[in-house]
């Protein structure tokens, strides 16, 4: 378990001129790719790569289908910073170390975060392969106290009590399925409530059915803390998930459905080119 201090103000501006010092890039746009969901990285031109290794107080990505490097560089003529892996609190990390690189990104000039991630469906209209525009997000590691803005506030990066209402763009949100539309993507492009849990075990059905109760249309393990502190900061967020599996809530008893995460890269592997053509029209459209 990582007993290290959260890093301060005047820590993360280190990190973020260690970076500049490795560019010339200035990104005002951060994407966070998540499990299977790399491949974005690569649609990255002319990039600089920085390995997490090499970049002070990073930690490392530990999950198969996160390759732990930072991508700087063009995407559709705009420059971007990409994480190709994210971090996990079910890692080890605390919450404030899972974030940390968000927080850089705003130090880097970033103005927008898209967030990307796998999950798996609750909503029975969904179906695997779905890309689900996140309208909101259900917090439950936050809600029940490990939250990323416990602590002494930032007030450098925004107020102690933050607003998280409409903390999803929804201008953003409209403008990826008017781009899931033209490039032919419309019948598999959905919106939905994302609820994060702890991980790493998937959940029961019992847990399902409590989630389904509460409104979350898919579960994953990642995303809204990062959402959190992107909108401390002020960033605009543009939150996508991939529907990887169909959770067992809605299989019959003899279905004999079994979640893993070798199908969750699987069907990130298959959606991946959609996936990268989604986001690269998206980015390109963006004002």
């Amino acid at each position: 378990m990582d007993t290290e201090k959260p890093l301060t103000y005047e820590d993360l501006q280190a990190v973020a001129e260690h970076i500049r010092t490795k560019t010339s890039y200035r990104p005002t746009i951060g994407i966070i790719c998540g499990s299977g969901l790399g491949g974005l990285a690569d649609s990255v031109k002319k990039a600089d790569i920085l390995e997490y290794s090499t970049i002070p107080h990073f930690p490392e990505s530990t999950v198969p289908g996160h390759d732990g490097k930072l991508v700087i560089g063009e995407l559709e003529g705009k420059p971007v910073v990409c994480m190709k892996g994210r971090f996990h609190s079910y890692e080890g990390y605390p919450m404030w170390k899972v974030t940390a690189p968000v927080r850089v990104m705003a130090l880097l000039g970033v103005k927008t975060l898209i967030v990307t991630n796998a999950a798996g469906g609750i909503n029975s209209t969904f179906n695997k392969g779905d890309f689900m525009i996140i309208k909101d997000h259900i917090n439950m590691v936050g809600m029940a106290g490990k939250h990323p803005l416990v602590g002494p506030n930032m007030d450098k990066f925004g107020p102690r009590f933050n607003s998280m209402e409409r903390a999803y763009d929804a201008e953003l949100g409209k403008l990826v399925r008017t781009v899931g539309k033209d490039i032919g993507l419309s019948d598999t492009i959905k919106e939905g409530v994302y609820c994060m849990v702890s991980g790493p075990s998937y959940e029961t059905t019992a847990e399902l059915k409590l989630l389904q109760c509460i409104g979350a249309d898919a579960v994953g393990m990642s995303t809204a803390p990062e959402v959190v502190v992107a909108r401390h900061a002020g960033l605009r967020v543009l939150g996508i998930s991939l529907i990887t599996n169909m959770t067992s809530i809605n299989a019959q008893p003899d279905d004999n459905v079994v979640t893993n995460h070798e199908e969750v890269l699987e069907t990130g592997k298959q959606r991946a080119e959609d996936c990268q053509r989604l986001v690269k029209e998206t980015v390109k459209r963006m004002t």
